[in-house]
């Protein structure tokens, strides 16, 4: 009876190179099966400008809800980055699960602040945004860089307090709101918000900024090149000061209305960016066990082929006549 002789070593290792492939592809399913670092999309929460409202979002979150992110967009105190970005946070307590924090204008002061301390924030997206640092006023801020229309623009009114006190609210000359925040559209596209504008507490320019989340917090900006409000060159360097991702767009100040695609672009990419890393697929315990078990079966095919081909060797000398 003729025994077949063992595998050779080339045979050997085209046997462990099938294992192999047959052993990673009965692993991969468990390699992309969703894991649970995966979660919800992230809640995207919009805060609006000074002098405008909620509204000036809607084009931009009808977007995101067709791409599937659940979105707030809550109306704003506008009486200064405290009380303001305390009403912001009783909303995110709200939020169960992640959050990316949109500000527009005067919004980008009230998510800098509420989102600095909040571990639910994964981002923060300055369109056309003030950004001030700890322990700075707006006031200052916006004195930085000549260029800006904002001073001149606005009409003040004195106004007494609930508790009796007297201050002043600040809004912008209706004759002056198409020009300056929204030059770029048609003048009937902004009438409606002209007037419905609510006053802005003078408050805000004075009150320094209790904190500063981009600096913990990843960031995004868009630059509007053709800002009338505030001038383009102080974007750009709140931008660079806080290293967010930036774009740069030819839009007026109301950029959330002329230009809602770019807006929504970049709000998608921060919120696609600061999940990459938890949704990173997990290798689970079914696939690091069937990768243990291809290399030992390979190890084994290796080592069985290399020690048996010299006695396949050997079987064939003949023993010579004597």
């Amino acid at each position: 009876m003729r025994i077949p002789a063992p595998p050779g070593p080339r045979r050997a290792a085209a046997l462990a190179a099938v294992l192999a492939v047959a052993l990673s592809t009965a692993a991969a399913p468990a390699a992309a099966a969703p894991s649970p670092a995966t979660g919800p999309a992230p809640t995207v929460v919009l805060v609006h400008d000074a002098f405008t409202g909620a509204s000036v979002w809607n084009a931009v979150a009808a977007r995101l809800q067709r791409r599937g992110y659940p979105v707030l967009a809550p109306d704003t105190p506008l009486r200064g980055p405290a009380e303001d970005s305390a009403a912001l946070r009783a909303a995110l307590a709200r939020i169960s699960g992640p959050v990316v924090l949109v500000g527009h204008g005067y919004g980008g002061a009230v998510i800098g602040t509420a989102g600095a301390d909040d571990p639910k924030v994964r981002a923060l997206v300055y369109i056309a945004a003030l950004m001030p640092d700890r322990g700075e006023t707006l006031g200052r801020l916006c004195a930085r860089f000549p260029g800006g229309a904002l001073t001149e623009a606005l009409t003040r009114t004195s106004v007494r307090d609930t508790d009796g006190t007297r201050g002043t609210a600040l809004s912008l000359a209706p004759g002056r709101f198409h020009d300056i925040l929204a030059a770029d559209r048609p003048a009937g596209t902004t009438a409606a918000l002209a007037g419905a504008q609510r006053p802005l507490d003078a408050a805000v320019f004075t009150e320094p900024a209790a904190a500063a989340g981009w600096r913990t917090v990843p960031s995004w900006a868009l630059v509007a090149t053709e800002d009338r409000l505030l001038p383009p060159a102080l974007e750009r360097f709140q931008a660079e000061r806080a290293g967010a991702h930036t774009v740069e767009v030819a839009s007026s100040h109301l950029a959330p209305v002329s230009r809602p695609d770019t807006v929504t672009g970049l709000v998608l990419a921060a919120a696609e960016g600061t999940a990459s890393a938890a949704r990173r697929p997990v290798a689970s315990a079914r696939t690091l066990v069937l990768a243990a078990a291809g290399c030992a079966v390979g190890l084994a095919v290796f080592v069985g082929g290399g020690l048996l081909a010299p006695g396949r060797r050997c079987g064939r000398i003949r023993p010579r006549s004597r």
